[in-house]
């Protein structure tokens, strides 16, 4: 198989990718976007990158150099925050436009003084598939040729939304690429296979029917949640009867319970 142009398959769903610059832009006309590390900068400052939700679920004690798998890259900013929190993170997009979209924005973030560091611990995939991805990976560990990651995180791309409320720009323009993730469950099953400490999953409230189809758990949704369980766990967690506490559901024999408003740590 040939590489494949980003160029081409955005002309081809109707948009344009453009150098500016501010850098590799994606535009239907009308509307223009451009991945950019810098916009994460208040949040990867120290005492506040420990508070964000993603990093609470993902780290794990007494790794002094985590790695973690980002299977659903997109734009790479939870990878970002990852990065930053100390992990090494390899990066998986499947598309070849936000491939080419994140690749520019960390070749720029690499020459920022406050990015550097974060983006040298993030290896990019561009274009391959995670699901491929992560089946590899499982067979280089089961060689022995390679010790398991940390965390794995799963950020399928939501389904359109059905309410009448506008989406938000970038997934305006991403809608006219990326489908929304076609099988959750061999995305799921693909990355416990790799052996990981965690498994941390990103979902909607509206996505849980599909989630818990590929992970056997039921809790009232919420309008977005981190779902973290100890890999080794996850099967387990099928027929476990939920818990009510006051900021949502949990489950028994979790780690801890969910932290509100919209944080679910299982």
């Amino acid at each position: 198989m040939g590489v494949v142009d980003p160029f081409s398959v955005a002309r081809a769903a109707g948009l344009e990718l453009i150098g500016k610059s501010e850098g590799l832009t994606l535009t239907d006309g009308t509307m223009e976007l451009c991945a950019d590390f810098t916009r994460m900068l208040p949040r990867l400052k120290r005492g506040r990158l420990q508070q964000e939700l993603l990093v609470k679920a993902a780290r794990t004690k007494g790794i002094e150099q985590p790695w973690a798998i980002d299977a659903t890259a997109g734009f790479g900013e939870d990878s970002l925050l990852l990065a930053a929190a100390g992990f090494t993170v390899d990066l998986y997009e499947q598309d070849c436009v936000i491939a080419a979209l994140l690749k520019d924005a960390l070749d720029r973030a690499a020459d920022e003084p406050a990015l550097a560091t974060a983006v040298a611990r993030m290896r990019l995939h561009a274009g391959e598939d995670s699901i491929a991805g992560l089946r590899h990976t499982a067979e280089l560990i089961g060689r022995g040729e390679l010790a398991a990651p940390d965390a794995v995180y799963l950020d399928p791309m939501f389904p359109e939304r059905t309410k009448s409320a506008a989406v938000k720009k970038k997934f305006q323009l991403l809608h006219h690429l990326e489908q929304p993730c076609a099988d959750e469950e061999a995305l799921v099953q693909a990355a416990l296979a790799v052996h990981p400490r965690k498994v941390v999953i990103k979902r909607p409230g509206h996505c849980l029917p599909a989630l818990s189809r590929a992970i056997n758990l039921r809790a009232r949704p919420f309008a977005t949640m981190f779902w973290c369980r100890r890999a080794r766990s996850l099967r387990a967690i099928a027929g476990a009867p939920s818990v009510s506490c006051r900021s949502g559901a949990y489950f028994q024999g979790c780690d801890v319970r969910c932290h509100p408003p919209q944080y679910s740590h299982l």
